[in-house]
C-alpha cells in the first residue's frame, strides 16, 4: 500500500524543513590540525563505512547547508520557505539509539517538526499546526540503518553516505585526504570523484569517525569548485544514549492524526521507491529523474485549480512558506530556451544541478545538460 499523498508530502516537508532562523553565513567547521590515526588506505575505508550496519546509539547536531549557484531567489524571512529549503543552513537534533529508535528534531522559531520512530510505528509531528502522521511499518520492515520510509531525505551524514556509496564502482576513482576533526571527533577523509566529464560532481569527500567508522559529514564538491555545494554533518556530538524521553512521542491533545501504513508491495531496501509518472535514465553519477511538470508545479502548491489543497494540508503552500509559486518563477525564469534533434524546451544549469523542462515533463540530474538531452523520451517508469 502506498503512501497517501498527504502523507508522502508530510514526510519529506519534515525532512527538509528549516531551523528558525537561518544563520547567516553557517558552516560546518574544520579544524586545522590533522590528528594522528592508524594509517587506512581508501579500500579500508570502504569496508570500515560499509560495514557501519550498527550506528552506536548518539546524540547529535547536524548541520546542513546548500550553496547551488541558484539565481537571488526572492527571501521573505520565513526559514520554512522554499527559498529557505534550496538555500541557506538547515539544523537538525538527533536522538539515536538503534535503527528502529530515534529523533530527528528539527528546531523553527516558536515551533518545531520531528521525526520519531519506535519499534514498527513512525510519526512525523508539525507543532505549527498540531499534525501527525502516523505510518504503520511492515513487522521486520527497514530493520538496517540505511533503510528508510520513502520521501525521507538524507538528513544525517550516515545516510548521505550511504547514498553516495552505492555509486562506488568501474564508475568512481577512491582516494584519501589528511585527517580531520568534526564535532571534536579525529576522522579519516574518503574522497569518492566520478570518472566520466559528463558528472557536474568534482569529487565527494567523507569525513569517517577514527574508532566507530560512522560517517561524520559529507560534502559535495561542483566540478572546479574550492568551496563544497551541499555538505551535511555534526556540529555536536557525543557517542552516548539518548535519554528515554527523547524517544517517547505520544500526540499531543487536539492534534489531528492522518494515519497510513507500508504495505507488502512497498519497494525493500536498495529499491528506488519512484512515484507513478517518474522515471529514471543512465546510472551512478549520471542517473537523470524525469518527472510530470504538473506534479512540480503542484507538489509545491503554486495555487493552480488542480493543485489546489486546503490551507492546513502538508501539502500545501503552508508547509513550505506560501513563496513558492514566486520562487518557482524566479527559477524558471533563469532558465534559457534550448533545442536539439531531441525536441526543445528551457534549461536551467547551477554549479551541481541541471535542470530541462520540455513537453510537459521535467529533467533533473548532476550532469552537464547533454545526458538531460540523451534522457528525452528514453526514461523508464518506476
Amino acid at each position: 500500500m502506498k503512501l497517501s499523498r498527504r502523507a508522502r508530502w508530510a514526510v519529506p516537508a519534515a525532512a527538509v524543513i528549516v531551523a528558525g532562523g537561518v544563520i547567516a553565513g553557517l558552516q560546518i567547521p574544520t579544524a586545522q590540525a590533522s590528528p594522528a590515526l592508524p594509517a587506512r588506505t581508501p579500500a579500508q575505508l570502504l569496508v570500515q563505512v560499509s560495514a557501519a550496519d550498527k550506528v552506536p546509539p548518539l546524540t547529535g547536531t547536524v548541520v546542513e547547508t546548500t550553496s547551488l549557484g541558484l539565481p537571488q531567489l526572492p527571501q521573505t524571512h520565513n526559514p520554512t520557505s522554499l527559498s529557505s529549503l534550496l538555500t541557506g543552513s538547515h539544523t537538525v537534533k538527533v536522538y539515536y539509539q538503534d535503527a528502529q529508535h530515534f529523533r530527528l528534531a528539527v528546531p523553527q522559531s516558536l515551533s518545531e517538526t520531528d521525526v520519531i520512530r519506535n519499534g514498527n510505528t513512525l510519526w512525523v509531528w508539525e507543532s505549527t499546526r498540531n499534525t501527525v502522521t502516523e505510518v504503520s511499518l511492515p513487522k521486520g520492515a527497514l530493520r538496517q540503518p540505511e533503510q528508510q520510509p520513502p520521501g525521507i531525505s538524507a538528513l544525517t551524514p550516515q545516510q548521505a553516505a550511504d547514498q553516495v556509496l552505492k555509486a562506488v564502482g568501474q564508475t568512481t576513482t577512491v582516494g584519501v585526504q589528511a585527517n580531520v576533526l568534526v564535532a571534536g571527533e579525529p576522522a579519516y577523509q574518503l574522497v569518492l570523484a566520478p570518472k566520466d566529464s559528463r558528472s557536474l560532481i568534482g569529487r565527494v569527500v567523507i569525513a569517517i569517525d577514527g574508532k566507530y567508522g560512522v560517517p561524520l559529514r559529507l560534502q559535495v564538491f561542483a566540478k572546479g569548485a574550492a568551496s563544497p555545494a551541499f555538505q551535511v554533518g555534526y556540529t555536536q556530538l557525543s557517542f552516548v544514549a539518548p535519554a528515554a524521553a527523547n524517544l517517547a512521542f505520544t500526540p499531543p491533545p487536539g492534534a489531528t492524526v492522518d494515519k497510513t501504513s507500508l504495505g507488502a508491495g512497498h519497494p525493500r531496501s536498495g529499491e528506488p521507491a519512484i512515484p507513478s509518472g517518474y522515471g529514471s535514465y543512465g546510472s551512478d553519477w549520471l542517473t537523470v529523474v524525469s518527472l510530470p511538470q504538473k506534479d512540480l508545479l503542484s507538489g509545491f502548491g503554486t495555487g493552480s485549480a488542480s493543485s489546489a489543497r486546503p490551507a492546513s494540508s502538508p501539502a500545501g503552500p503552508g508547509v513550505l512558506g506560501g513563496d513558492s509559486q514566486e520562487v518557482l518563477s524566479a527559477l524558471f525564469g533563469a532558465a534559457k530556451p534550448v533545442q536539439g534533434s531531441w525536441g526543445s524546451g528551457t534549461l536551467l544549469r547551477t554549479s551541481l544541478v541541471s535542470v530541462l523542462m520540455t513537453g510537459g515533463e521535467v529533467y533533473v540530474g548532476a550532469v552537464q545538460p547533454s545526458v538531460l538531452y540523451a534522457a528525452v523520451g528514453h526514461t523508464a517508469a518506476g
